[in-house]
């Protein structure tokens, strides 16, 4: 088979646009591929922030990563001359036991993170905005705050060109084909053929459809992002006085929301984290319904009653679940010359930038220096 790039890379989101940066970067001729427009809204990488932080409840084995990855999205923002990460502190906020403060405090302790526990009194004199119940505690984190998911992916795409990467936007992947002496790969488009030595699969919500060979079971949910305007005025909520935060309500649902980083009419904007609708990426329902905005009302009055104004806008996105909530990151288990990023499960892009190191990694090395053994896709195979 001839070659006429190094690496194809399918998917141009989160963790597609950051693995062709790094492997422009070290100098590899890459391709890539997507069916939208660059920093588009219908996957995952849209909303305009995400939330970072290093006091990992979902998992102790994060934090290594986590550290690596602020490194990196230090390092793309001095590159592009871009703010594509935001400080503003965080509070993770709930009973004492809940996994959300529980866990958070498990992994700072265990990597030695600085932070502080905060008694319901401390956090509404902190941050008045809150209501938390007498019961409840939080973990303040100084260093969690915000990416901006349009700009990572645009600035990382707009980077990788600079160091020769080329793209086909608006073209839909049809097939691929892994040669089986382990060398070289083969993409049909709705428009053209491609090769290369290899392959990364990094296909958001396409998941499901794209590598059904697998073996990982992948589900899609639909979210939605909601803006609220504040009953009074938006001053306590803006970047400088209002930190992101996980609230886990006393039935365990989790609630995440930003501060306001723009003008004061665009509110500010909060979420459910899982138990999502189930979808596909053609079935998704775009519309967002009153019973749906009614529902976050109840939760704002618990946490943030200031918050419970008028309801601005809500944007659907999608989150792509493996069965244990953990990535898949990994070689394509029958095939040395793909790599495959998938079911990043609605808490992956604070890692975007280090996954595209990873990816790097593994297309040129075959290996990495990270950690990434939670992240096996045969880790399914035993259960």
């Amino acid at each position: 088979m001839s070659t006429k790039y190094d690496v194809i890379v399918i998917g141009l989101g989160a963790m597609g646009s950051t693995a062709v940066y790094q492997l422009a970067k070290r100098g590899q001729k890459v391709l890539g591929i997507d069916r939208f427009a660059p920093a588009h809204d219908q996957g995952s990488s849209h909303g305009g922030s995400r939330i970072i932080r290093q006091s990992y409840f979902e998992d102790p084995a994060y934090v290594p990563l986590l550290l690596r990855a602020y490194e990196l999205w230090d390092e793309i923002e001095r590159e592009s001359g871009e703010e594509i990460l935001t400080i503003t502190g965080g509070l993770m906020v709930g009973n004492p036991s809940s996994l959300t403060v529980s866990g958070s405090i498990e992994s700072a302790k265990k990597w030695g993170l600085s932070y502080e526990v905060l008694n319901s009194r401390d956090i509404r004199q902190r941050f008045p905005v809150f209501t938390p119940s007498d019961q409840m505690i939080g973990l303040y984190e100084e260093k969690a705050g915000f990416v901006r998911p349009e700009l990572s992916v645009y600035t990382h795409l707009s980077q990788a060109e600079r160091h020769g990467a080329e793209f086909k936007f608006f073209e839909v992947v049809e097939t691929w084909e892994a040669s089986p002496t382990g060398e070289g790969v083969r993409v049909v488009t709705n428009n053209g053929v491609y090769e290369a030595g290899k392959l990364v699969i990094s296909p958001g919500a396409w998941a499901p459809q794209i590598l059904q060979d697998l073996g990982v079971s992948l589900e899609v949910e639909r979210h939605i992002q909601m803006f609220f305007e504040p009953t009074n005025t938006i001053e306590p909520f803006k970047v400088g006085k209002h930190p992101i935060y996980i609230w886990e309500a006393e039935d365990g649902v989790q609630l995440y929301g930003f501060p306001s980083y723009g003008m004061s009419g665009e509110g500010a904007k909060v979420a459910f984290f899982r138990k999502g609708r189930t979808c596909t990426p053609e079935t998704i329902d775009r519309q967002v319904y009153d019973y749906e905005v009614d529902r976050m009302r109840e939760y704002l009055q618990q946490a943030m009653p200031q918050l419970n104004g008028r309801f601005l806008q809500g944007k659907t996105c999608m989150y792509t679940n493996t069965p244990d909530e953990h990535f898949v990151i990994s070689p394509h288990p029958e095939h040395a010359q793909v790599v495959v990023a998938a079911g990043f499960s609605g808490h992956g892009f604070k890692f975007a930038s280090v996954v595209g190191e990873v990816i790097g990694d593994l297309v040129i090395t075959g290996n990495t220096k990270h950690p990434i053994d939670l992240f096996q896709p045969q880790r399914f195979a035993y259960k």
